[in-house]
């Protein structure tokens, strides 16, 4: 789900129209990095560069991905080579190479030197952003968060008994963080490549974002922990808990939206009162129970008997929380959660991305 070469379709179709299927793609980019790489290659052999530099700077071009190749068509000099930067943003820890989730259309512009050989791929890094006076909190830009209010933690989990104690499996989680203006930004996405992923109708993804705010919009892709082997008796809980931090002392709608190929399925809205706490108003959802329709689908899901049939599924699944003013019905976040099955050791994992219209 959001492959590289399914992104760049994606962005050709929306820039020109025209459809590509992912391995129309895949092929374009193998033939395009071939002939590329004999160009670089060429070049190198012709210069005059001792046996051991020339050695190391064709390996260092064997050892290019395709999309690395052909994204690298001005790099900076520099010798020896030092290790080459990937050009797409890799899977999550654990997670397999086909789960990778990028932008294809936002990769940071490289310096262009008047250079006849590439030798390195890199470029050099803005300097990091440095609080003014009048600066938005650090978290704004680094974390679930609009200007009013900001995403804590999100879980969704299976509680079961044994032998008098509780047991907790989480099949997704995001958790608290506190970033400094040194740690990057969040990276971005269009938002119009995931519309027909979510209902059109009225209060659909589509409509929320051209009313705004736009820094309120958030796409989250987890790989969600399926993994657990609990006995579910009886006694088995299956809940979601969710905790938000806010700027004013309101009262919150929380919408969240199930979604079947682009169709909503079910609803569940929950109403939340502020709560000062260490100076801030804090909203927090503990243990709401799951409905029966999500209960329903994670028994199917996990009765299938391969992960890519499992994917395969989850491919047109996904879901709309939108948190809201109750009284002004003001948007103050809106995520799009997407999933695949983790195949990590470590459990679910998560990558948030902000929502753009570029």
């Amino acid at each position: 789900m959001y492959g590289r070469n399914e992104l760049i379709a994606r962005y050709i179709k929306l820039r020109t129209g025209k459809t590509r299927t992912r391995k129309q793609v895949s092929s374009h980019l193998q033939v395009l990095a071939k002939r590329k790489s004999r160009e670089i290659q060429s070049k190198l052999k012709a210069m005059n560069l001792d046996q051991v530099s020339k050695d190391k700077a064709l390996q260092t071009v064997a050892n290019l991905s395709s999309a690395q190749i052909v994204s690298a068509s001005v790099m900076k000099p520099q010798t020896p080579f030092p290790p080459p930067v990937r050009f797409w943003p890799g899977p999550m820890p654990g997670q397999p190479g086909h789960s990778q989730d990028i932008k294809p259309f936002a990769q940071p512009p490289y310096t262009t030197l008047p250079a006849p050989v590439p030798t390195s791929i890199s470029y050099e890094p803005l300097p990091p952003h440095r609080p003014a006076a009048i600066a938005a909190p650090v978290w704004q830009d680094r974390t679930i968060a609009s200007a009013k209010l900001r995403l804590l933690e999100y879980s969704a989990f299976l509680e079961t008994q044994r032998d008098r104690e509780t047991y907790k499996h989480l099949f997704v989680h995001i958790g608290p963080s506190n970033p400094g203006y040194s740690d990057p930004v969040l990276e971005s996405i269009d938002v119009r490549q995931i519309y027909d992923k979510f209902s059109e109708k009225k209060g659909g993804l589509k409509e929320l974002y051209e009313k705004g705010p736009h820094n309120a919009f958030f796409l989250v892709k987890f790989w969600a922990d399926l993994s657990s082997d609990a006995e579910e008796g009886s006694g088995a809980f299956y809940g979601v808990s969710s905790q938000y931090s806010g700027t004013e002392n309101i009262t919150i709608s929380v919408s969240t939206k199930v979604c079947s190929f682009g169709k909503q399925v079910v609803e569940k809205v929950e109403t939340e009162y502020a709560h000062m706490e260490g100076g801030k108003y804090v909203f927090r959802i503990h243990r709401s129970p799951m409905c029966e329709y999500m209960i329903n689908f994670i028994h199917k899901l996990k009765h299938l008997p391969e992960k890519y049939m499992m994917n395969s599924v989850l491919e047109n699944f996904t879901i709309l929380q939108v948190v809201s003013n109750r009284e002004t019905q003001e948007t103050l976040l809106c995520i799009a959660f997407v999933f695949e099955v983790s195949t990590s050791e470590h459990g679910a994992q998560y990558h948030v991305y902000r929502l753009v219209n570029d």
